[in-house]
Formats: C-alpha cells, structure tokens, sequence
C-alpha cells in the first residue's frame, strides 16, 4: 500500500494527524479535542471524515457499546514517505537535484539547512 497511497484531502489529513496525535484507539471526543484548538468542525462531519478514512483503509472503526474507537492503520511516517516520494516523482520529475532545489528555495531556515546537511551526512534520513 505505500507505493500507491493516496494523497488525503486537507480535511481527512487534518483528521489523521489528530489521531496520530493520540495513543491508539482513540475515541472521537479526543480527536474533537485537538481540531477544536485549529480545525474545530461539527460532529457530524468529523463522523463522516472518519468514515470516509475508514474506507479507504486508512483507520479501523471498533465499536465499543454506543461509541466508536479509531485505531490507524497507516502510520504518520508511512504516509509521510508514500507522499514525498509522490511528490519528488510527479511534482520533480523523479529529479532528487530539483527536489534539494526546491527545498533549499521554500525559506527553510539557514540553520534548518545546516541540520537537514548533517543528518544526510551522519545516515539518519
């Protein structure tokens, strides 16, 4: 599934991260808890959100007498590596020099540079 994962909307990733956020399973009052502080929604749409990243395999829904618990199923760095690597191929041409161009060119940081430098160099990435 990592090589052909796809990319999440804005609103179902904002979902996801909540979830990643959270010990596993969590209930959905948690995950309400943390969009409330930058992405509050109403219930119903977060039931939907959640149903919609059930179906595409991305969580798995438990239910637990009345209520639901969420349990991912993909991992924050799963995710993350499927879509970087979507995008070095789709937006760079599969370039890795257009790539370290373009993130040398998005405002990082000198020092951010100097720290992504020395991870390459010490084999942590």
């Amino acid at each position: 599934m990592r090589d052909a994962m796809r990319r999440l909307p804005d609103a179902e990733l904002e979902v996801m991260q909540a979830i990643w956020a959270c010990e596993a399973p969590v209930a959905r009052a948690e995950i309400e808890e943390i969009l409330f502080k930058t992405h509050p929604m109403a219930m119903t749409t977060l039931l939907t959100l959640l149903s919609r990243l059930a179906e595409k395999g991305f969580v798995r829904i438990e239910k637990i007498g009345r209520s639901s618990r969420y349990t991912p199923l993909v991992s924050q760095e799963d995710y993350l590596s499927a879509q970087s690597r979507r995008f070095v191929h789709k937006l760079c041409g599969g370039s890795i020099s257009t790539f370290a161009a373009a993130l040398c060119n998005s405002g990082l940081t000198k020092e951010e540079l100097t720290e992504l430098r020395e991870m390459l160099e010490r084999g942590t990435l």
